[in-house]
């Protein structure tokens, strides 16, 4: 069997010779580097106001380039909120997906495993939640609970589970009936052993790819609460609230919501390239 290592280098081969995977991995490592080196690379501190630099152009505009992308109406340099913003971003799309995932792994493997009532009562409740839209479900909770960044991981976490639950649901209905689940029954493997140890394994391909598609949907999300005013409260810096400070000024000063929006673009785009490419790394069936 090869060993972690060779296995590891084996995957950096692949992710090289592709062209989507590796841009994706770029553009993901670019967000994840500027968020954890934010106080290093940001020029300015995101809460920084002058209100005599207020809404002042990028530097190619007769702006300044100690101001490159220029300041908002308030007069803070957006290019260090932008990168601030990264961490919010980040930080609530991937604590929501670990909440969401945990959820909706845990009860998609004892729907399938089980079956019967538990199920029926799992799966209905499941319909139910989708029977209503995402983002009004969401608004209408953090409505209720208040605007708030653990407030917001948990109202994404909690509508989003339902993925993971029928996917896994439906690949765990499959997995049971294998010669090897069988076989571990036989030797008297509890039934939390052989879901955990034998099945979860098994179904672990698409629970990844679900995942890294679903950080991307929940930046979304958190950045349409952000612009809606439901999100992480103001002065900290979201790319969502960005880009509703601006929208009265889209006419005059453009750049205060277009670059926000550019980098919420960059970073699903570049989240959904690596989740495209390890879908197909992960499937034999698409593998030439």
């Amino acid at each position: 069997m090869p060993s972690r290592t060779a296995l590891a280098c084996q995957l950096m081969l692949d992710l090289c010779r592709s062209p989507k995977g590796i841009s994706g991995l770029m553009l993901v490592a670019a967000v994840v580097g500027t968020a954890i080196f934010a106080p290093i690379v940001a020029p300015h501190s995101p809460l920084a106001q002058d209100i005599s630099k207020r809404l002042m152009p990028p530097f190619w505009l007769s702006g300044s380039m100690a101001n490159p992308l220029g300041t908002d109406l308030l007069g803070r340099d957006i290019l260090s909120r932008i990168i601030y913003g990264s961490r919010i971003s980040l930080f609530v799309g991937v604590s929501s997906v670990a909440a969401a995932g945990t959820v909706g792994i845990l009860l998609g493997l004892l729907a399938g495993y089980y079956r019967g009532r538990l199920d029926n009562i799992i799966m209905r409740v499941i319909d139910v939640q989708l029977a209503i839209p995402f983002l009004v479900l969401a608004v209408a909770v953090v409505a209720v609970l208040g605007a708030s960044l653990r407030n917001i991981i948990v109202v994404l976490g909690l509508t989003g589970w339902v993925t993971y639950g029928r996917i896994v649901r439906g690949e765990v209905l499959s997995v049971r009936e294998k010669e090897y689940v069988e076989a571990a029954r036989l030797v008297g493997c509890r039934d939390h052993r052989i879901m955990f140890r034998h099945i979860l394994p098994n179904v672990s391909a698409s629970i990844i790819v679900v995942a890294t598609l679903q950080v991307a949907q929940m930046i979304i999300a958190e950045a349409s609460l952000s612009f809606l005013g439901l999100g992480v409260q103001p002065p900290t810096p979201t790319w969502g609230g960005m880009v509703a400070d601006g929208r009265d000024y889209l006419a005059d000063a453009w750049w205060v919501s277009a670059f926000p929006g550019l980098a919420i673009m960059f970073a699903v785009l570049g989240i959904n390239l690596l989740s495209d490419w390890l879908r197909d790394y992960l499937d034999p069936t698409l593998k030439s």
